[in-house]
């Protein structure tokens, strides 16, 4: 049989992409994943001015993005183990890159809003990709910790610079320019992602469990929904309980057709690998504690000390940096020390500076009442974010690579959802409804005194149920 051109080119091996090419086009996807979770914040103001949004409608400009972000991340997992993780990336980056346009040239506000959701939905699809592009295109071991260390640098500095980049956009251009910014970043991070990146294996034998997808995409959703409540009517109210246990309810319901279905969206057979339960477990502590940092420093500079949206990004950069550093440093601290002592102690850093912050005063100086604590509280979130990922992605099937990374993922987002609602709560608590200077700062004192407790709780967690020293030591060293 005589071979045709086209014979020899389809038996031809496919190339690899080269790693620094995969490393990019990851990191970039995450980044703006991140940055979209707190940009806006310093925008708000300038956004309900333009679009006459009502009190309630502006907190939904960041909680749409963050409940759709949160309950639909398990499904984008599961889909790039189904239908290709190249796929499911540009899917993601492309929906959140047109939802980014529609955000930006919104005339009212339910059409935010709805590009907000839109939003939330690719980066669910997105996010778990990036890190499941990481660990299969990286082998376990050394290379692997370092590509999550930098995954989780860039994650974390997306995280950090939202404040800053939604205050320099905010006071230099316009509120539309913050969520404007995403579209030709996503556009050349698409071309990226078509000429470098190679479609993995995937698992055409299983079908994609669409009964267990709308219950725990259902389930999340409502439950955050009831978090959300407690901001606005509190824990005891007909309008957040309702919600909260439908929430429940339907969770539950999840759990039972996962546990029947012959190809069930998240196999309750990883959380019998302990390094998988346990680290989602501290990832949501985690997340519950120190997603609220940003947040609450950020009022805290403007309606307390005075400042403007663009000082109060620039004032965070010294913490914006040392998470990139914390995240760096861990893989090169994990080899020798193991991944659940360098997680142990970046806790403990995390705690010692949201202790410090509590100290706060309404006159603090800048360098004692914000630079330092904050510094703390960032390099401790950086040390302890790279071990804890890459523990929970070490024990899994290669073929459940997306859906661990939605998993992990999950855990943080709606740790920290549950967190600013439960820490919101407190503040709004202990100040009692004064706008003054001191009341402001008592209520986001007790916020930061609440995280430490909660971070206690973690490090707590982690010596009872974490996998000890030297298994960790082995998995991160083995090629």
């Amino acid at each position: 049989m005589v071979q045709t051109p086209t014979d020899t080119y389809l038996a031809a091996p496919v190339k690899s992409p080269p790693l620094w090419a995969v490393v990019l086009a990851a990191c970039a996807g995450q980044f703006l994943v991140v940055l979209d979770v707190s940009v806006v914040n310093t925008a708000l103001p300038s956004m309900r001015a333009d679009l006459a949004m009502s009190a309630v409608g502006l907190q939904w400009v960041v909680n749409a993005y963050s409940i759709a972000f949160a309950g639909f991340m398990l499904l984008g997992g599961r889909a790039g183990d189904l239908f290709g993780r190249k796929r499911m990336f540009l899917v993601g980056l492309g929906l959140f890159t047109a939802a980014s346009l529609a955000g930006g040239l919104a005339q009212e506000g339910w059409q935010l809003l709805a590009a907000r959701a839109v939003q939330g939905l690719g980066a669910a699809v997105l996010a778990p990709s990036t890190l499941a592009l990481l660990t299969s295109a990286v082998p376990e071991g050394p290379a692997r910790v370092r590509a999550i260390g930098t995954w989780s640098a860039v994650g974390a500095g997306g995280g950090a610079a939202g404040g800053l980049v939604g205050g320099v956009l905010t006071d230099l251009l316009s509120w539309r320019w913050v969520l404007l910014i995403n579209v030709p970043i996503g556009v050349l991070v698409l071309a990226a992602g078509v000429a470098w990146l190679s479609e993995g294996a995937t698992d055409r034998g299983r079908r994609l469990d669409l009964p267990g997808a709308v219950l725990v995409t259902a389930g999340l959703a409502t439950l955050a929904y009831g978090i959300v409540q407690t901001e606005i009517e509190g824990w005891t109210s007909t309008t957040t309980l309702v919600p909260l246990i439908a929430g429940l309810l339907l969770l539950g319901g999840f759990l039972l057709v996962e546990a029947r279905t012959r190809s069930p969206l998240m196999p309750l057979k990883l959380f019998r690998v302990r390094s998988v339960s346990a680290a989602n477990a501290a990832m949501f502590v985690c997340g519950g504690a120190m997603f609220s940092m940003w947040f609450f420093m950020t009022l805290y500079s403007q309606n307390v000390l005075g400042y403007s949206a663009m000082i109060a990004g620039l004032a965070l950069i010294p913490s914006s940096l040392s998470v990139v550093v914390g995240s760096k440093v861990a893989p090169r601290l994990m080899p020798v020390v193991g991944a659940k002592n360098v997680s142990m102690i970046g806790i403990v850093v995390a705690a010692a500076g949201f202790g410090w912050q509590s100290t706060m005063t309404a006159d603090g100086a800048y360098v004692t009442s914000i630079m330092l604590p904050g510094v703390l509280m960032m390099l401790g979130a950086g040390l302890a974010s790279t071990p804890l990922a890459s523990l929970a992605t070490s024990g899994a099937a290669p073929g459940d690579a997306g859906l661990v990374s939605g998993l992990i993922n999950t855990s943080r987002t709606m740790g920290g959802a549950l967190g600013l609602a439960v820490l919101s709560t407190v503040a709004a608590s202990v100040s009692a409804g004064s706008d003054s200077g001191q009341a402001l700062t008592d209520g986001y004192a007790a916020a930061f005194r609440t995280s430490g407790i909660i971070l206690v709780v973690g490090v707590v967690l982690m010596l009872l149920w974490m996998p000890g020293t030297r298994s960790d030591r082995a998995t991160v060293r083995k090629d």
